[in-house]
C-alpha cells in the first residue's frame, strides 16, 4: 500500500519495508503501546520544544502550515509533523524547518523498530515515536504537531504538556474507528467526533476551537472541563470577520487586522484565524502581528486546492487551470464547492471505496461540466457507477489521470482532480511537483 511509500535510499527503503509488515491487531485501542515504546526510548515526548498540538476533521493540516509559517516569519526554528505524506515518507517529519534527510530517517526508524519489535506496534505508533526522537535531539524553538486520527487515542496524545491545543473544523470521517460503540461516549455522531478530537486537552493548557453545532460544542466544553483545560471557543471567546482584502480577529487582547491567506479557499481564513488565536493564547513563543501577516501570506499546503504548475500532466491540458485537492468527506466537498461557485469545472475523481461517493459530487454538481473516474493508486476505489448514482451527468471511466486529461473537450474550462490524498500524491509525482 502507498501509505508506506518507497524510497531511492536503500537504508530508508529497508525500514519502510519493515513498516509495511506491521499491522494493528484488531480490537487494540489505547495508548499503552506508544507509551511503552516511548519509555524504552527514554521518553523523547517529554523533551520536546514547546508544542502546538492540532486536531480536527478538516483544516488541521492547513492550520499547522499557518502556524509553522508564522513562527518561521518571526525567526523561530520550528519542527513540524504532518500527515499523511503525499509522495515521500520524509514529508511527515520536518526537523528545524527542513524535511528529515534520508540518513537520519533511516536511523531513527531503525532505532524505533528495533526497540518496539516485540510490542506489535502499528505504522502510526512507530512514525510518532520516530518524530519524537528526531525532534528531541535537535534544538528548536517550537514544535507544530498534527494529530493523525481522532485525538483521544492518537499516538501523539502522549505529549504530556503542549503549549496550546486546538480543534479545527469537525465533520464525519473515519466512522468505523471514531464512532465504534464504547460505553460512556456521546451517542450523537458529531458529538462523539467532538469528544474524540477535544480529548487532546491537557490540564491548564488552552484549547482553542472553531464554532460547531450545539451537540459538538457541548461535547467539547464537557471534555475540556474533565481535563481541566480552559476553552477558547470561536463565537464566544474570539471572533473573526472578513473584509474585502483582510480579516479582523478579536479576542480579550483586542483586535488585529491580517491579510487574507494566499492559500485558495474561503475556509483558509478560518484556519489562519485558528492558528493566530493559538499564538495569542500563549506568551512563551511570542509572534508579532507583522510576522503573523507574513506567515499567512507565505503558508503553503500541497494538495489542498493547489493550482498545479507546468509539468508533464498539466501539459496534457494546455491553457487550463488544473487544481488538485485531496479532500474526500462532505465538509471538504462543501469547501471545494465554495471555491468553484459560479464557475464550470471538469472533475477527475478517484476515491477510496470506504468513502462516500456523494461527498464531492453532490455539492459540486451545479458547477460540473463533466465527471471522469480514475483509480485511487494502490487501493480499492469507487467505480464509475457509484458516482453516476449521485449525478445527472454521464460518468466517463478512465484508466488514469493522464487519460482523463487527454479526453477533455477543447473548451478551456478549469479542471479539478480530487477525491483522495493517495491520488493527489500520484498526481504531484507525475507532474514533478514533489513537496519539499
Amino acid at each position: 500500500m502507498r501509505d508506506f511509500a518507497t524510497s531511492d535510499h536503500p537504508g530508508v527503503q529497508t525500514q519502510l519495508n519493515r513498516l509495511a509488515a506491521l499491522s494493528l491487531p484488531q480490537g487494540r485501542y489505547g495508548l499503552e503501546t506508544i507509551e511503552a515504546i516511548c519509555a524504552r526510548l527514554g521518553h523523547p515526548e517529554r523533551r520536546l520544544p514547546p508544542v502546538f498540538h492540532v486536531a480536527g476533521t478538516n483544516g488541521k493540516g492547513s492550520t499547522c502550515a499557518f502556524l509553522r509559517a508564522m513562527l518561521e516569519a518571526q525567526g523561530y526554528t520550528v519542527h513540524s509533523a504532518t500527515k499523511p505524506h503525499l509522495v515521500r515518507y520524509n514529508e511527515r517529519i520536518r526537523v528545524a524547518g527542513r524535511l528529515i534527510d534520508d540518513a537520519a530517517l533511516a536511523a531513527v526508524l531503525a532505532e524505533v523498530l528495533d526497540a518496539a519489535e516485540d510490542l506489535g506496534p502499528s505504522f502510526f505508533e512507530v512514525t510518532t515515536a520516530a518524530l519524537f526522537l528526531a525532534f528531541s535531539r535537535t534544538a528548536a524553538d517550537a514544535c507544530v504537531i498534527e494529530v493523525g486520527l481522532g485525538g483521544r487515542l492518537d499516538a501523539t496524545n502522549v505529549i504530556p504538556a503542549p503549549l496550546v491545543c486546538a480543534v479545527a473544523s469537525l465533520g464525519l470521517d473515519h466512522e468505523a474507528f471514531l464512532l465504534r460503540p464504547e460505553e460512556g461516549t456521546p451517542a450523537e455522531p458529531i458529538a462523539r467526533i467532538a469528544f474524540e478530537k477535544a480529548s487532546i486537552a491537557k490540564p491548564g493548557v488552552p484549547l482553542v476551537t472553531q464554532t460547531y453545532a450545539a451537540g459538538a460544542v457541548t461535547a467539547v466544553l464537557e471534555t475540556a472541563a474533565r481535563h481541566g483545560a480552559p476553552v477558547h471557543l470561536r463565537g464566544r471567546d474570539w471572533w473573526c470577520e472578513t473584509a474585502a482584502d483582510h480579516f479582523i480577529l478579536r479576542d480579550d487582547q483586542g483586535e488585529v487586522a491580517l491579510p487574507l491567506p494566499t492559500l485558495p479557499g474561503s475556509h483558509q481564513i478560518d484556519n489562519a484565524a485558528l492558528a493566530v488565536t493559538m499564538l495569542r493564547r500563549q506568551s512563551a513563543v511570542p509572534v508579532t502581528p507583522a510576522a503573523m501577516a507574513a506567515g499567512i501570506r507565505a503558508a503553503r499546503w500541497p494538495a489542498r486546492l493547489q493550482r498545479l504548475g507546468a509539468g508533464p500532466l498539466t501539459a496534457l491540458a494546455p491553457g487550463r487551470a488544473v487544481w488538485l485537492d485531496g479532500g474526500h468527506n462532505p465538509d471538504a466537498g462543501l469547501a471545494i464547492a465554495r471555491h468553484f461557485a459560479g464557475r464550470q469545472v471538469h472533475l477527475i475523481i478517484g476515491m477510496l471505496a470506504n468513502k462516500d461517493p456523494a461527498a464531492l459530487v453532490v455539492p459540486l454538481e451545479p458547477m460540473l461540466a463533466s465527471i471522469a473516474v480514475v483509480p485511487a493508486p494502490g487501493h480499492d476505489a469507487h467505480r464509475p457507477e457509484d458516482f453516476a448514482a449521485h449525478s445527472a451527468l454521464p460518468v466517463l471511466p478512465c484508466r488514469d489521470v493522464a487519460s482523463a486529461l487527454a479526453a477533455l473537450p477543447d473548451d478551456g474550462r478549469e479542471v479539478l482532480i480530487a477525491g483522495s490524498l493517495y491520488l493527489a500524491g500520484e498526481v504531484l509525482r507525475l507532474n514533478r511537483e514533489i513537496p519539499d
